[in-house]
């Protein structure tokens, strides 16, 4: 478990993390998302121990990461631009994380290598950015770790490796008990994998949600009324994030279950009502303008 309460972090005595609380579970999938610059990658860096937190506590398992060596053989942070030893190859580097983590496994690096066609004998420094990324997640994923922080890691991968990333982690996950974080600005790829979704936006977590209880509890209605009847009407009578009206046809985003919605639109005599799903985007977008944030920024 991955446990961050009340965390803060401060660059030349600028904020960049704000009283930051998180939980991820054993065998949990976290997405973290939100603007540039939102402080998605010093998060990250703080939970794996590579920068110290100026407030607050972050633990791994129970214990604090920073300084703590044995906690640190447990934990991989894949950056956005991955760093390798000069002139190194892939192998080069497989037999340097083999030294640093004892549950490196060479089985599980050989087989990756083949999933993303990467030649372990050809230097890293020749490889496209996309192909290096590919790199620093494989050896990761091939130390076993127990958390695995993992930035942006779908940049690059085309559609095949990217079900193949997604196939990878869900198995990981379910069968280690692995806790991951995937920051991204992508929510679709984030809905494809995720049992929780972040949204960080200048350094502050604005909403961290389940996926399933979200969208079970959020849907699209359109709706036709048989009498008369006002958007403000519909706003008393339904917890309403948008509306909109053309005529007595009505367009609605609505947070509540089946039955208690069907039940406070029956007064107004419906003469039709189709309900739809919504996609994790459409979800955040409207929740974020309710809140009177700009979506547009957030996720642009």
């Amino acid at each position: 478990m991955i446990q961050c309460s009340s965390l803060s972090k401060y660059f030349d005595g600028v904020p960049v993390l704000s009283d930051v609380t998180l939980t991820v579970e054993s065998g949990s999938i976290y997405g973290l998302t939100g603007s540039n610059g939102a402080g998605k990658s010093t998060l990250m860096r703080i939970i794996s121990g590579i920068y110290q937190q100026d407030g607050g506590t972050v633990t791994l398992g129970g214990e604090p990461v920073w300084e703590n060596a044995a906690c640190k053989e447990k934990v991989i942070f894949a950056a956005d631009d991955p760093y390798f030893l000069p002139q190194a190859t892939l192998e080069g580097m497989a037999h340097f994380y083999g030294r640093f983590y004892p549950q490196f496994d060479r089985g599980l690096y050989e087989m990756l290598c083949g999933v993303f066609s990467l030649d372990a004998k050809k230097r890293i420094h020749t490889f496209s950015k996309g192909m290096q990324r590919q790199a620093g997640f494989l050896l990761g994923l091939a130390a076993q770790p127990r958390w695995l922080l993992l930035d942006e890691c779908f940049d690059g991968l085309d559609p095949v490796k990217r079900q193949a990333v997604r196939k990878i982690l869900s198995d990981a996950a379910a069968g280690r008990g692995m806790s991951v974080i995937i920051s991204s600005h992508n929510l679709r790829e984030l809905d494809e994998i995720c049992d929780t979704v972040g949204v960080l936006h200048q350094g502050r977590l604005l909403c961290s949600c389940e996926l399933d209880s979200l969208k079970g509890e959020v849907v699209k209605l359109q709706a036709v009324f048989r009498k008369t009847v006002t958007k403000e009407e519909l706003q008393t009578a339904l917890d309403l994030l948008h509306i909109e009206q053309k005529g007595r046809f009505f367009t609605m985003v609505a947070k509540g279950n089946d039955e208690a919605l069907y039940a406070a639109l029956a007064p107004f005599e419906p003469a039709a009502v189709e309900r739809f799903p919504l996609t994790l985007e459409e979800i955040f977008l409207y929740e974020m303008e309710v809140e009177g944030y700009d979506a547009n920024v957030i996720f642009g």
